[in-house]
């Protein structure tokens, strides 16, 4: 692990590989961690930056008003990096989209696995789903939280627990609890959002962007990926990803690290 200073917070970050530079932006149930299964394989091609968002992980969170999409291109700035391809996952997604629509000259591509978007508003469904699946859960309980989190997301609506890896499953804990903290910290910073978002904006998205979700994920994020794929210019949809949902890179690692490969510049 190397800290870097972006914008008056020191970021932590891991670097592999030499070639075209890939930041990978993880969710927010999780940590820069989250990409284990794909830095040695793109590595063998890429120069690969793993880096905890500002307040998560190993990253500083000073009391100060910043925005995550401003800090990815200071981490750019930080590398002496003109450009790099961008793959985001759930909330790690939407701020890559959210650096492309802001700075559209410093991402040469867009991953977009299971992604977020900045300005939607999730369906009743999913309001439905976390109540029947989860339920009341005490917020400040992080442990509930993030085992009803993990829950919802990791293991997903349409499949029981006993289906998915246990040591998925404890690894994601650990990161989702971790992650609550992150957020409850960040409830007390002045973190500014893209404007106008980027949900009416996936137009502008000009770069080349692949698009993908697994099979078992809640249908807001799998309408998200059909959305932006019809929308974004160059974008190119992939197939669900099966027997994976929210976080489909640490299931099913083989075919979305075949999929980068074939896409990243």
């Amino acid at each position: 692990m190397t800290k870097i200073q972006v914008n008056g917070a020191l970021l932590a970050y891991d670097e592999a590989g030499t070639g075209s530079p890939v930041v990978l932006l993880h969710a927010g149930i999780a940590d820069r961690r989250m990409w284990r299964a794909q830095i040695a394989p793109l590595a063998t091609r890429h120069r690969v930056i793993t880096v905890d968002l500002r307040g998560y992980g190993d990253s500083e969170l000073p009391p100060t008003a910043f925005a995550h999409h401003d800090d990815v291109v200071g981490l750019l700035d930080a590398l002496g990096l003109a450009s790099a391809a961008l793959v985001g996952c759930s909330f790690g997604g939407a701020v890559a989209i959210d650096t492309a629509l802001a700075h559209p000259h410093r991402v040469s591509a867009l991953a977009l696995l299971g992604t977020a978007v900045s300005g939607h508003e999730w369906s009743e469904q999913t309001d439905e789903l976390w109540d029947d699946l989860v339920g009341e859960v005490d917020e400040e309980d992080f442990a509930a939280m993030a085992a009803g989190e993990v829950r919802f997301w990791v293991v997903g609506p349409e499949r029981e627990a006993t289906a998915v890896d246990p040591e998925l499953i404890a690894f994601a804990v650990e990161m989702d609890e971790r992650a609550l903290a992150a957020e409850l910290a960040l409830s007390a910073v002045d973190v500014a959002e893209l404007n106008p978002p980027a949900i009416g904006r996936l137009t502008e998205l000009t770069m080349p962007v692949l698009v993908a979700s697994g099979a078992l994920d809640l249908p807001d994020i799998r309408h998200l990926a059909d959305r932006i794929a019809a929308e974004a210019p160059h974008a190119v949809r992939l197939p669900d990803v099966p027997d994976a949902a929210h976080l489909f890179p640490l299931e099913r690692p083989a075919e979305i690290n075949s999929a980068l490969l074939t896409f990243l510049p």
